[in-house]
């Protein structure tokens, strides 16, 4: 069975997967980044090209498996030492021998009870490779060759990127060719009205514990399991401990370890660490309000990783024009203020009005995208009905649906439960794994994404120039000349508006803390960056 090629904005050293390609030349360097994924004592030296591994190539082979053990593997892949017409051919062909070699390692079972192997790469070739300058062309061609790998070796592809020039070239490049998802009819449709509402800024998102568990978190129910064996509960309350509600058993939990213990373990449990795919590919789409019941970090960390910084509320005060992230049941870094028991639900519903309070304005004035809830939590279910008696007088009939519940399988009775409020829409029908259900719902955000993404973003990038037809090469132009007349600092909030303009069609001249580079765009102003080496 095919597998699928991913598009999405994040960090290489953070995303979960199975498998890394990491760029490197004959010398066997890789840039300073890569350090923390490496083995210990493999670098054996650092100079200013980066790190020294203490590994040989065998022959003229591209690709090295990284020693070591570990659910991730990285492999090295020899990008670097080409510059000439031929370059983009042999970066395609150390691509394929890289995947191909990928194919060959047995997984017993995939990261986290995934349903496909996940193998991430970034666009190699961009750093020292020598495609730096022609990375539009190295998109439209090392596309086909990752789908071609996906089909032929039946795992799933993530080509990670980081700039926003690069990120919405690609979603270019994939939207002139539509076959790219296996998606039924009705979840491409649904796709084109979310991603339509995504572009004229109508959605919102809510995140679940399901999304957090795919990046190994607990979900309600693991966690009380979890907290139980930590109490240390006798046999009798132990079993007793299933039979009663969640909020009730995590009471009881919270007596027997002490407050203080317990917001111990929330805060170690669900601390910083790697994200899974389906938090970058939320975090990539153009939406500017996020509510989450999860305490982890996971979603603002992954938008941190494309540039979009988050404000947290309510610990962090929002700004105009600053995207948001609200924590409706409390944050690990603020152990204190996570909501767990009985008596912190009921106090929710008092002290905490005006947190559920951004929630209603959402319902009201936006369509929310629900992502990983089985909607069966108290505080939404009573957020919804206040919602609904808000906008429905007595005996009329329906008003819009306020939003979409996207769930692995498909529940009738629930979907009619909350049919007034709104659609649920199941990824698979009965008999369907949970694992390969979660994996549809990722392709489904992958393609929401790719369809919400501006197409401007690379407009006045160089490296892109070549993804232009006449009528936007004409208009770039007409920009160049307004971006070579901007002044270095913005002295007036006209000035700052406009160049706010310019960067988001991809200009780099009057990108923030950047100088100008040359209009071949040779000057590669990511070169630090994991993703997008020095060697490749």
């Amino acid at each position: 069975m095919s597998g699928h090629v991913f598009v999405v904005g994040a960090d290489l050293r953070r995303l979960v997967c199975d498998d890394v390609l990491v760029p490197t030349d004959r010398s066997l360097r890789v840039t300073a980044g890569w350090r923390e994924l490496l083995p210990p004592g493999l670098a054996v030296g650092e100079d200013a090209d980066g790190l020294c591994l203490e590994l040989g190539w065998r022959g003229s082979e591209r690709v090295l498996e990284v020693p070591g053990g570990g659910s991730r593997r990285l492999w090295l892949v020899d990008t670097a030492g080409r510059d000439s017409d031929d370059t983009l051919p042999w970066l395609l062909d150390g691509a394929r021998e890289a995947l191909a070699a990928v194919a060959r390692r047995e997984v017993a079972e995939p990261v986290h009870g995934r349903a496909r192997r996940l193998v991430a790469l970034p666009a190699l070739g961009t750093g020292w490779g020598g495609a730096a300058g022609r990375r539009g062309t190295l998109l439209q061609q090392l596309l086909p060759v990752l789908r071609e790998a996906a089909e032929e070796h039946g795992f799933d592809v993530a080509l990670v990127l980081r700039g926003p020039s690069d990120l919405a070239a690609a979603q270019r490049v994939r939207r002139g060719e539509p076959d790219n998802w296996s998606l039924p009819d009705h979840l491409r449709r649904l796709a084109d009205a979310l991603g339509e509402r995504a572009r004229r800024g109508q959605l919102a998102v809510f995140v679940g514990a399901g999304v957090s568990a795919a990046a190994g978190l607990p979900t309600w129910e693991q966690l009380l399991d979890e907290l139980a064996v930590r109490s240390g509960l006798g046999e009798a309350l132990g079993e007793g401990l299933a039979r009663l509600p969640a909020q009730d058993a995590a009471a009881l939990l919270a007596r027997e370890l002490g407050r203080e213990q317990l917001e111990a373990f929330v805060g170690e449990r669900f601390g910083p660490g790697p994200y899974a795919l389906a938090h970058a590919l939320i975090a990539d789409l153009p939406v500017q309000e996020f509510v989450t019941t999860n305490y982890d970090p996971l979603v603002e960390l992954a938008a941190a990783d494309i540039g979009r910084d988050l404000s947290v509320l309510p610990f962090d005060d929002a700004e105009p024009g600053r995207p948001w992230l609200l924590k409706l049941h409390g944050d690990s870094a603020h152990p204190a203020s996570v909501v767990l028991t009985r008596d912190e639900y009921l106090q929710f519903g008092d002290s905490r009005a005006a947190l559920a309070g951004v929630l209603h304005s959402l319902l009201l004035t936006r369509h929310v995208l629900f992502v990983g809830t089985s909607m069966q939590d108290d505080d939404l279910i009573r957020i919804a009905h206040q919602v609904r008696s808000a906008i429905q007088a007595p005996g009329s009939p329906p008003r819009r649906r306020s939003g979409t519940v996207l769930t692995l399988r498909e529940d009738p009775a629930r979907a009619r439960l909350w049919e007034q409020d709104v659609e649920t829409v199941a990824m698979s029908p009965p008999g369907t794994p949970p694992a390969e259900a979660a994996r549809l719902l990722e392709v489904l955000l992958d393609l929401i994404g790719c369809l919400s993404t501006p197409p401007t973003g690379y407009l006045l990038d160089p490296a892109y120039r070549g993804l232009l037809n006449d009528e936007e090469c004409a208009l770039a132009g007409a920009l160049a000349h307004v971006e070579a007349g901007m002044p270095a600092e913005a002295g007036t909030s006209a000035t700052a508006e406009v160049a706010a303009l310019l960067r988001r069609l991809g200009s780099r001249r009057c990108a923030a803390g950047t100088e100008p580079v040359p209009a071949d765009g040779a000057t590669d102003t990511a070169d630090d960056r994991p993703q997008e080496q020095r060697p490749g």
